[in-house]
């Protein structure tokens, strides 16, 4: 007797009456729950004829996995895939330096790459301060400089595409200064 007719579960007289079922005569009869017809042996991979043997289990849990996984791939590139295919046209923009001189410190608002025309503000910035940001065309940089209680002096200034547009000062206690400058209207995209 092998190894592996142990591990089937299959006993001493099963398995010589299951090597004999080929020989012996087809028996008439209702067969037991456990037999195929051949001579009452349990059938293959049963053990008893009444438990299947749970050796297919790690089968079926790495399918399940690799379905799951395979899943988790198609739904990722549909959603980034569909970000892609609505994403808005894409605004020109131009460079726009803004620069503050002075002594102490300021507080600043300036028109960003926000399409909005919402402002970044920056309290108690530290002069000199200067800043480049892309501002989309069609909307015009603009920078405001408030100084504090202390007073003092401070000059803006902008500059679009690197060419100097405008400068103003402030001076005294709580001194305000503004500078801007024109950015053209981006182009009308033409129609096919």
């Amino acid at each position: 007797m092998s190894g592996e007719t142990r591990e089937a579960g299959l006993s001493t007289p099963a398995l010589e009456q299951a090597e004999a079922g080929a020989d012996a005569p087809e028996t008439t009869g209702t067969a037991d729950a456990g037999s195929d017809g051949d001579g009452g042996a349990p059938p293959a991979g049963t053990e008893d004829g009444n438990r299947r043997i749970s050796s297919d289990r790690p089968v079926l849990i790495a399918a399940v996995g690799f379905l799951v996984l395979c899943l988790g791939v198609v739904l990722f590139g549909m959603v980034r895939g569909g970000d892609e295919g609505k994403a808005e046209p894409e605004i020109p923009t131009a460079p726009v330096t803004y620069e503050v001189t002075g002594e102490g410190t300021a507080d600043l608002s300036y028109q960003g790459a926000s399409e909005q025309g919402t402002a970044e503000t920056v309290s108690g910035a530290r002069l000199p301060w200067k800043k480049t940001v892309e501002v989309p065309l069609g909307r015009n940089p603009v920078i405001s400089i408030t100084l504090g209680e202390q007073g003092g002096q401070a000059r803006c200034a902008v500059a679009v595409r690197g060419r100097h547009v405008q400068s103003a000062t402030a001076s005294g206690e709580f001194g305000r200064a503004t500078c801007s400058a024109p950015l053209p209207a981006p182009a009308p995209e033409a129609s096919n």
